[in-house]
């Protein structure tokens, strides 16, 4: 079967276009001290220009044509449509890095609560978060939108990734992958849709293509997947979450129309069609977009940040496990 117009290019991304990696266009400079509440990491394009990694990476993997979600393609077909992923937090870590999406370029920083840097527990058996954690780029959970299948408002920011590829990547790394599913948390009364994916360059990509696939080539990570975020939040006091369709996990299909509706919110809140509230929005990519600034002003916004300093001890490992009450 003859594919369609510009397949073509989205069938370079899956076969081999993305192994080359989306870090070598993109780099990223530390601010303040690792492990402090004034850590920050920036990120660059490939020009050496200042961007942020909410709104100037693009959500798709692929030439700067496509910058509109492709209609489904069939695996039968031989394609896979590519996304780009922000990694957060490395699997099996703790620290609580997070995109800090009220501030201007929107660095990686440390999450903090009361003056205090977040760690997650350990939930037994495993050891901090059990996935290379992330978001993708130009997408939205927007909380004035009560969603039609949970019934809950956004969560304020873009849509997380759980990618479940074999490498621990590292905070900052761009990482191409490919969808397969999506799990509808409900967080403290929020929207909190969790995708699931795995790296496009992963040895496993192959054979992988759907939440079936996970089931069957990875069999009890996403019973895994269900009761840490049941029960991560339960070490701190707080109560277990639940999670829409009594915590059935939605096939590519569905997680690519969730994908599409939060990429329309983060339109509209660049394009100032919705009140962002504390939402920073500096960009230097998006054309038309009311927020975008200059070269010269992105500078000034890293310069003004605190220099790196290096040699900070390592950061504390979380000593207390969670276990699965049975």
């Amino acid at each position: 079967m003859r594919a369609p117009p510009g397949l073509s290019r989205l069938l370079l991304a899956a076969r081999g276009w993305g192994r080359l990696g989306a870090m070598s266009r993109y780099s990223t400079e530390q601010r303040g001290r690792p492990n402090s509440p004034d850590y920050r990491l920036y990120f660059k394009n490939a020009d050496g220009k200042y961007i942020s990694p909410f709104h100037d990476i693009p959500l798709f993997a692929g030439p700067k044509e496509d910058k509109e979600i492709p209609a489904k393609r069939s695996k039968t077909t031989g394609s896979e449509v590519l996304f780009n992923m922000v990694v957060e937090v490395p699997r099996w870590t703790n620290a609580k890095m997070e995109i800090a999406t009220e501030e201007p370029l929107n660095p990686i920083k440390h999450d903090t609560k009361k003056g205090k840097l977040r760690y997650v527990a350990n939930i037994f058996p495993h050891k901090g978060y059990i996935w290379n954690y992330g978001a993708l780029p130009q997408t939205w959970e927007d909380p004035n939108h009560t969603d039609n299948l949970t019934g809950c408002c956004g969560d304020n920011d873009p849509i997380d990734v759980c990618e479940i590829g074999s490498k621990v990547r590292s905070s900052g790394e761009i990482v191409q992958v490919k969808v397969l599913g999506v799990l509808g948390l409900v967080d403290e009364g929020e929207t909190d849709w969790k995708i699931i994916a795995i790296s496009a360059d992963d040895p496993e990509a192959q054979k992988i293509h759907d939440i079936d696939d996970v089931k069957k080539h990875k069999p009890g990570y996403l019973e895994a997947t269900i009761d840490w975020f049941q029960l991560y939040k339960v070490p701190d006091g707080k109560p277990e979450n639940h999670f829409a369709f009594n915590g059935e996990f939605k096939n590519k299909d569905f997680a690519v129309e969730i994908i599409k509706s939060t990429h329309e919110h983060w339109k509209a809140l660049l394009h100032k069609k919705v009140d962002g509230g504390a939402i920073k929005c500096t960009n230097i990519l998006v054309s038309g977009s009311p927020f975008c600034c200059s070269e010269e002003n992105t500078r000034s916004i890293v310069q003004s940040a605190p220099a790196f300093m290096n040699g900070d001890p390592v950061s504390p490992e979380v000593d207390y496990w969670y276990f699965f009450p049975k």
